[in-house]
């Protein structure tokens, strides 16, 4: 067969000279195999910047110049070996097929090119593309080796030629394998593994082209003379092909080397980009959650603090006003008690948006935390802020349907106004906050405006509470005064209430009613318990030797303390240091204490009373105790509130109330006592209904332990200044009792127990 010159599968002729002197010079051999080598080094960074590219017309000039590189690498390797090539004849150069071969080349490296660019390719893909390459190459060979014009005739050995187009494919799919291969990666082994790559590919396609030769005999025809060589400047030309070849490939790989660099620049100015624009996102996220509540959405505290500083210097500048207004839920920690945290929080949330519907847009909403809220509001005059504040408890009255329940909630809410409250931030709050527990004073469910005399009566407060906590913890101060309990079957007196006083160095006594409230809401009110538990046992037994060791002391328990499950051993230990009986110790509690933790409390005072101690509910009718709880409870003793006796015996539903507790009480084998006992009248009136005891002025108001003695002797007497059943009776003189207010400040004015 012929083709192009070409005989493929034919047999020598018969006649005809052989050329047998055919040989290659190495050195150009040697350039070949280097131009090839570039061109493949060139070709896997080619394909490298076109996997990488993200830009389409980017990525179709990388994969042109690619095969450009590839073709020309190929090609360049060809011709420089066909000039290594050395016979005993002239050798000329056909210019359309050499042009022909090259084109042959570059469609074959296009074809490369595009198959690298597929995202996916299977094993099937590979074998189509490396037969279509290799083909390309043995077709670009063979048709440069037809523009091989020497005079004589080339005869191809089939098997050599075989085994040449199989390298040729073979070559093709190693290329394309490593190509692919080496598109991603970066290193010193990876640049390693590219360079060993690369001499591979080169030795394949070297070995391609001269398994092609071998298989090329040359015969000159038997008429046809033989000429030869003239002038020999293939090392000439070779070298130029070489040189502008390798121009090209180096080109090539410093472009890509550059653009490789300005990619990875890019990529890493883009990494800087998606950092910061991470870092704006999450200093937004901080900012967020620096200054806004995650539940209502509401400015926090940190953010009212920044925007109120802002406000407050714009009002300042303009002399304008503003209002500050503290806001409070009512009860609130009755929902997350009953109805749990959760149902709390989405109250919460609703009670926000009523704020923020009652409210205009240029106000500052905030949630402090907790039931807390804070606004800000520009105004004019004061009763914008009424205004306001009114619209905004009329809007939390508003129905609300939680966890299967509707409620109504309300708020109490104290104001402050700049600049006459306050020119600083911290001053306006202070001062929003001590109206916002006038409000809280006053029933809550209320509005109060900040006033100087909230001030005074704050800062007395928190200098009284200093001062009470260095009188109790230094015992300096703090005394117990008693107030008789008379036992009106026996005539006499029985027992004596302990009730705590405060000799303060600058206000003179001060009864508990000035300082008790201060030691609840600063959590000294178990230490002032104990302390009056422990002086009361002392006192009692100095009494003793003297005849009144059948006397009791009733002490007063708050619920904090009641709440303390440590109470019956410090009762226990206080009865021991003072060395007196537990008979002689009676506890009193008041009827809200009992109602917290009943269970707790049952168990409480039953080991308490199984000491010995007896026990008493104060203030009776007052609070919001069950009688099914009360028959349950440990209890000795009953006392009847002195707002029951007032107006006794004169008013009839009064007297109607007391009967109805005595039967009780005497029902459920709980002895009476009666506080607040005045006149005579009144003790005429309780004698004849059963009452166990009596307690009030009418027999003697509190006492110091040094003046007990002197009332006892006076109303144990037969012939004293009060018996028991008398309708004579009188008010005890007023000669004996200093007129003083630690004196006029009785049990029967004391508040809860003290």
């Amino acid at each position: 067969m012929e083709w192009l010159g070409l005989q493929f599968f034919a047999d020598l002729p018969a006649n005809g000279q052989i050329i047998l002197d055919c040989r290659h010079n190495p050195l150009l051999v040697l350039l070949a195999y280097a131009v090839a080598c570039a061109g493949c080094f060139a070709t896997l960074d080619m394909a490298e910047r076109q996997s990488h590219c993200e830009n389409r017309l980017a990525r179709r000039q990388w994969r042109i110049l690619g095969a450009c590189c590839l073709a020309g690498g190929i090609w360049a390797m060809h011709f420089i070996s066909m000039l290594a090539f050395q016979a005993p004849l002239e050798v000329h150069y056909d210019a359309t097929l050499t042009a022909l071969s090259l084109l042959i080349a570059l469609l074959a490296a296009w074809l490369a090119m595009n198959s690298l660019n597929r995202s996916e390719m299977r094993l099937r893909h590979y074998l189509q593309t490396a037969l279509f390459i290799g083909l390309g190459i043995s077709a670009m060979h063979y048709t440069g080796m037809a523009a091989l014009q020497t005079g004589a005739r080339q005869y191809y050995q089939t098997s050599l030629l075989l085994v040449s187009v199989c390298l040729a494919v073979a070559t093709s799919l190693v290329a394309l394998l490593m190509a692919r291969h080496f598109r991603n990666g970066s290193g010193t082994l990876h640049l390693a593994m590219k360079h060993g790559a690369c001499l591979l590919m080169g030795a394949g396609i070297v070995l391609t082209h001269f398994t092609g030769m071998a298989a090329m005999t040359l015969v000159l025809p038997e008429a046809k003379p033989l000429h030869l060589p003239s002038i020999d400047n293939a090392a000439q030309l070779a070298v130029t092909i070489a040189f502008i070849t390798l121009l090209i490939s180096g080109s090539s790989i410093s472009a890509a080397l550059a653009d490789k660099k300005l990619q990875s620049k890019e990529h890493d100015l883009r990494r800087v980009n998606v950092l910061l624009s991470q870092l704006d996102q999450a200093r937004a996220s901080l900012q967020q959650a620096a200054h806004y509540d995650a539940l209502t959405n509401l400015v926090n505290r940190r953010g009212f603090n920044q925007v109120f500083a802002e406000r407050l210097a714009e009002h300042t500048a303009s002399e304008g006003r503003l209002a500050v207004m503290f806001l409070d839920i009512d009860h609130f920690k009755r929902i997350n008690d009953s109805l749990g945290h959760a149902a709390g929080d989405e109250l919460l949330k609703v009670i926000a948006s009523h704020i923020k519907a009652a409210t205009r847009s240029n106000d500052l909403v905030a949630r402090f935390g907790g039931d807390e809220f804070c606004i800000v509001t520009p105004l004019h005059n004061r009763e914008e802020a009424r205004h306001l504040a009114q619209r905004i408890m009329l809007r939390m009255k508003e129905p609300i349907d939680l966890s299967g329940r509707r409620l109504v909630m309300t708020t109490s809410i104290g104001v402050s106004v700049f600049p006459d409250d306050g020119l600083s931030a911290e001053e306006l709050l202070k001062n929003a906050d001590l109206a916002l527990y006038q409000s809280k004073a006053c029933g809550r469910n209320s509005l109060n405006f900040f006033d100087n005399g909230l001030k005074a009566r704050a800062t007395l407060e928190l200098q009284l509470e200093e001062e009470l906590r260095e009188a109790l913890f230094e015992e300096r101060g703090l005394c117990v005064h008693y107030q008789p309990i008379f036992d009106l079957r026996s005539a006499k007196v029985t027992k004596l209430e302990a009730l705590v006083r405060w000799q303060h160095p600058q206000h003179g006594l001060l009864g508990p009613d000035r300082f008790i409230g201060i030691a609840e809401a600063n959590g000294l009110i178990a230490e002032l318990d104990l302390w009056v538990l422990r002086r009361a046992c002392a006192d009692l037994a100095q009494l003793n030797p003297h005849g009144y060791d059948d006397i009791k002391v009733t002490v007063n328990c708050s619920a904090l303390t009641l709440g303390r499950e440590e109470l019956a051993t410090e009762v226990e230990l206080a009865l021991f240091q003072a060395g007196i009986e537990a008979r002689q110790l009676e506890l009193e509690v008041t009827e809200n204490a009992l109602m917290g933790d009943i269970h707790h409390t049952i168990n409480l005072l039953k080991r308490i009373r199984a000491q010995g101690v007896a026990l008493s509910i104060d203030d009776f009718g007052t609070g919001y105790s069950s009688l099914a709880y009360l028959k349950r409870l440990p209890l000795d003793v009953l006392k009847i509130d002195r707002s029951f006796v007032l107006e006794v015996p004169g008013n009839q539903k009064d007297c109607e109330i007391v009967q109805a507790i005595i039967i009780m009480a005497h029902t459920l084998h709980l002895k009476v006592v009666t506080e607040g006992v005045e006149t005579a009248e009144q003790q005429a009136f309780l004698a004849a209904q059963g009452c166990d005891y009596l307690q009030g002025y009418l027999l003697s108001r509190p006492v110091p332990a040094s003046a007990l003695r002197p009332v006892l002797e006076r109303l144990n007497h037969p012939h004293g200044a009060f018996m028991a059943g008398c309708d004579t009776a009188q008010p005890a003189s007023p000669d004996l009792f200093p007129d003083n207010p630690g004196y006029h400040a009785g049990a029967s004015a004391a508040p809860r127990g003290h």
